[in-house]
């Protein structure tokens, strides 16, 4: 296979033949940008960590390009960022034990815009030749505009796949907000606090973004210990890390459900838990 973007590029960290790499893929991440795989794709990078039976397969979508930088990098012009970018992924793809690492490498503008058959075309080769059990992504109430549209391309894809192709487990998980605000019976909630220094290590890799300006290493395990504390205000921490999902399945089991429709039933059960809430104690 052949990604349309001709920057673009399959990286197989163990030098697997790539169709090899394709086929034994269980867990994918679909991200939109460079160190998003390792915020909120964890749960199924350490599910597969070390194993023979389940590998983890990352797939990013854009070049990563217009990102803050500071100190050491805020010179670096846009296509010095993309390539240092780039570099640590695959890093991060390497430490984390990869199967397959596609860096797809479109503006966000292409990804943005629903009318771009490629970015589309590009995710669809991936998923059929890969056939993941469980996806992750982007959750639809994030507000970062390229997050929420690339989850849109990918769940695009996964709903326009035969019945029997289809993954079994869809979650779009915590980058640029976060699920806190979610009913708890709505939350998926992944204990990730194995590996806490692979953790480190994945999001440590990204230098030009932390060294850069945004501390985002601090941010995402400071999210997971809160989620793990504050997940149960009547009993005892069960883990020291917990991050949260929404869980897309049901769109891609019913391919006619509007999308809109779903995230907005999820903001209504919250609202309505507030007032009542705030009902029965006024």
């Amino acid at each position: 296979m052949k990604p349309r973007c001709n920057t673009a590029e399959l990286f197989v960290p163990d030098g697997a033949p790539l169709q090899d790499a394709l086929r034994r893929t269980t867990h994918m991440g679909i991200g939109a940008h460079p160190d998003d795989l390792e915020i909120m794709a964890y749960p199924g990078i350490i599910q597969c960590f070390g194993s023979s039976e389940q590998w983890f397969s990352g797939v990013t979508v854009t070049n990563g390009s217009g990102s803050p930088r500071a100190g050491l990098y805020a010179d670096y012009s846009d296509e010095e960022m993309q390539r240092v970018r780039r570099q640590e992924q695959k890093k991060a793809a390497v430490v984390g034990e990869y199967s397959l690492l596609a860096c797809l490498d479109y503006p966000s503008s292409a990804v943005k815009d629903p009318r771009n058959a490629d970015v589309v075309a590009d995710l669809m080769d991936l998923v059929r030749a890969a056939r993941p059990a469980v996806v992750y992504t982007h959750n639809l109430a994030d507000k970062h505009d390229t997050h929420v549209a690339a989850a849109l391309r990918a769940l695009q894809v996964l709903r326009e796949l035969p019945a029997e192709a289809r993954p079994r487990e869809v979650y779009g998980c915590e980058v640029w907000r976060d699920l806190d605000w979610m009913a708890d019976a709505d939350k998926v909630a992944f204990d990730v606090a194995a590996h806490e220094n692979l953790a480190a290590a994945l999001l440590g890799i990204f230098d030009s973004q932390v060294c850069g300006g945004k501390r985002y290493d601090l941010a995402t395990a400071g999210r997971r210990r809160a989620n793990a504390t504050y997940h149960e205000s009547h009993g005892t921490d069960v883990t020291t890390a917990m991050l949260y999902a929404m869980d897309l399945a049901p769109l891609v089991r019913d391919s006619s459900l509007p999308v809109a429709d779903y995230v907005a039933e999820y903001i209504k059960r919250f609202a309505d838990e507030v007032a009542t809430r705030l009902a029965r104690l006024s």
